[in-house]
């Protein structure tokens, strides 16, 4: 498959050539680092709360703090809280965060370095409505956004601050979902509307993100973005800023953020990034500070003229899993449609043997270094030839200590070998051998690595080799997989980040959840602090649990509410009693020695 332009070359690092758009005092893209930002979580009303966060925020090394203002009496604080930073000796640049109101968009503006806006809700109302448009239809709804839209653009334009036009996964509007559906390709129409209208009035200080839960849906949405703005022309090149919206918290929140964010630092793609995790925002900061550490060191590497015929193995804006045949390995299937499987090498196994019966789910299934696996080198042509000459399929991998990054060293063996043979990725080619590195580190280096070669389709099995920890590595291992959606075998969360619309405590609340429904295997939860996102985001979940007013919660199934204004304190038994009603829950049953995931240590 040739490639189209989701980065300069897929075979070898470049970061893509932006033009720079300044927040405040801070330039995004350009020759600028890839910036790092975040969101206090407080009361937008409470001067000195929303103070204090940013202050702390600035101090952890954040850039850009951004602030919701979802009325225009918020938008109005906006002012004394930037003057009460400012009369502290702070000057970060403060983003706006509008859903919903024009009003508050104008007002905020008049403050603030920079205004977020939602194409999906700014200027329309999401009801799940099915409706057809004709062109002229269409047409009419398009004037109507350029009417509510310019004159932010104006103001933005008279006084130099800059937009962000940032698409949700979870907020499309009824229009795009009636036309484009519930996909990458809405997401980008949404903003590229938006787009259009700003360049109209000669305004290009504007930053672009699609967000959305899923990785896979959000690595496609950027990459189609790039596509669409590389064919539109170089005057093109606005910035964009990277997010796994409601990623969720612990390590499951960690490694979702790095396979989406990761995955697209490692083709070029970012300029700004905020890493949304159920916690409070410091706690952001020092992710994305380590999703971006790698990039700021890395040098462009060779040129795609030293490997002008490779073709990619996969569709870069849609999934779908390379095909290649099924295989027994000592014992183990893979391949074909089976299941991504989780291998060791045999001191691991060697080490962990005694305690399989008590590590619940976490269990080896092949090891890497046995006769079966055939490990070379992917720029290695002959070695290459004599595996696709062999009339039976094979099990392959790369070799360690092979000069070449993981996620590149994968594409280029994907490319060359027969979609036949099975490959075994390997999150590092340089096991460690230190029980003492930094796990966030490991985790976040292996959730890119591994992560994004899975939301590319490739890969039947996977090793992680970053960890020295038995145990720990194999959790890592099937937590990958989970975050990727490539093998569900716990309950997945979909959980938001606090700000200032949450109308509960989403860290205790989601705990609470947790602790009740941790042991579902395959459902999916979703745990939305307000309406803003929460239908939408909620549309691959089975069930949601959403802040619908001060002190009630709104039950949902699928992206359906069925259960209205329920007191806090009972909401959580109410949802147990919903997953019942659907004939989804089951009893716990007696944990024995390690079946339940232990906390493990992010430091």
């Amino acid at each position: 498959m040739k490639h189209a332009p989701f980065c300069q070359d897929p075979f070898s690092y470049s970061r893509r050539l932006t033009r720079e758009i300044k927040v405040g005092k801070v330039g995004v893209g350009g020759p600028n680092p890839i910036r790092v930002q975040s969101m206090i979580t407080c009361d937008t009303m409470d001067t000195e709360a929303s103070i204090r966060q940013t202050m702390d925020l600035a101090a952890v090394g954040c850039e850009i703090v951004r602030i919701t203002a979802p009325t225009v009496k918020d938008a109005q604080n906006l002012r004394y809280i930037k003057q009460g930073l400012l009369e502290r000796g702070c000057d970060i640049p403060i983003v706006a965060d509008i859903h919903f109101k024009p009003e508050a968009a104008m007002e905020a503006a008049l403050w603030v370095e920079k205004v977020r806006i939602n194409p999906g809700n700014y200027a329309d109302s999401k009801k799940f409505a099915v409706k057809e448009y004709t062109d002229n239809q269409y047409g009419a709804e398009l004037d109507r956004i350029r009417e509510r839209f310019t004159p932010l653009v104006k103001l933005a334009k008279e006084r130099g601050i800059s937009l962000r036009i940032g698409t949700n996964h979870g907020s499309l509007s009824d229009r795009i979902m009636n036309r484009y559906g519930d996909t990458p390709l809405g997401m980008v129409e949404s903003a590229l509307e938006f787009a259009r209208i700003a360049r109209d009035l000669a305004f290009h200080d504007f930053i672009f993100s699609m967000k959305a839960s899923n990785p896979k849906v959000m690595i496609a949405a950027y990459r189609l973005l790039v596509i669409r703005l590389v064919e539109a022309g170089p005057d093109c090149n606005y910035p964009v800023h990277l997010g796994v919206t409601e990623a969720g918290d612990g390590e499951d929140g960690r490694i979702k953020s790095a396979i989406g964010i990761g995955s697209l630092l490692s083709d070029g793609i970012g300029d700004t990034v905020r890493v949304s995790l159920t916690e409070d925002s410091v706690h952001e900061i020092p992710v994305a500070q380590a999703l971006v550490a790698p990039y700021k060191r890395r040098v462009q590497e060779s040129p795609a003229a030293v490997h002008p015929d490779q073709r990619l193995s996969f569709n870069p804006v849609a999934y779908e899993r390379r095909s290649s045949a099924k295989l027994n390995v000592s014992g183990t299937h893979l391949g074909d449609e089976e299941t991504i499987r989780v291998f060791v090498r045999q001191k691991t196994l060697d080490s962990i043997v005694h305690k399989l019966a008590r590590m619940g789910d976490f269990q080896p299934e092949g090891i890497s270094d046995s006769d079966s696996v055939t490990a070379i080198d992917p720029t290695d042509s002959a070695a290459i030839a004599a595996i696709n000459s062999s009339p039976e399929a094979r099990f392959v991998t790369i070799e360690d200590d092979t000069h070449l990054p993981v996620i590149t060293a994968y594409r280029r063996l994907a490319s060359a070998l027969e979609a036949r043979h099975p490959i075994l990725l390997k999150d590092t080619f340089q096991p460690s051998i230190d029980p003492h590195r930094n796990f966030l580190q490991t985790l976040l280096e292996s959730a890119t690595n591994i992560g994004a070669l899975l939301c590319d389709g490739i890969g039947d099995a996977i090793l992680i080799q970053g960890e020295e920890a038995p145990g720990q590595s194999l959790r890592l291992a099937y937590n990958i997989l989970q975050a990727a959606g490539s093998r569900i075998f716990k309950t997945d969360y979909v959980a938001c980040p606090s700000c200032g619309r949450t109308l509960f405590d989403l860290q205790k609340t989601t705990a609470r959840i947790r602790n009740a429904t941790n042991h579902l295997k395959g459902v999916k939860i979703a745990i939305m602090g307000c309406i803003v996102n929460g239908p939408g985001e909620m549309a691959d979940a089975d069930f949601g649990y959403v802040g619908g007013a001060p002190g009630k919660v709104n039950l949902y199934v699928g992206k359906k509410a069925v259960k209205f204004n329920i007191p806090e304190h009972e909401a959580v038994d109410r949802l147990v009693d919903l997953i019942r009603e659907h004939g989804r829950w089951v009893d716990t049953i007696p944990s024995q020695g390690e079946q339940h995931e232990p906390a493990l240590s992010l430091s």
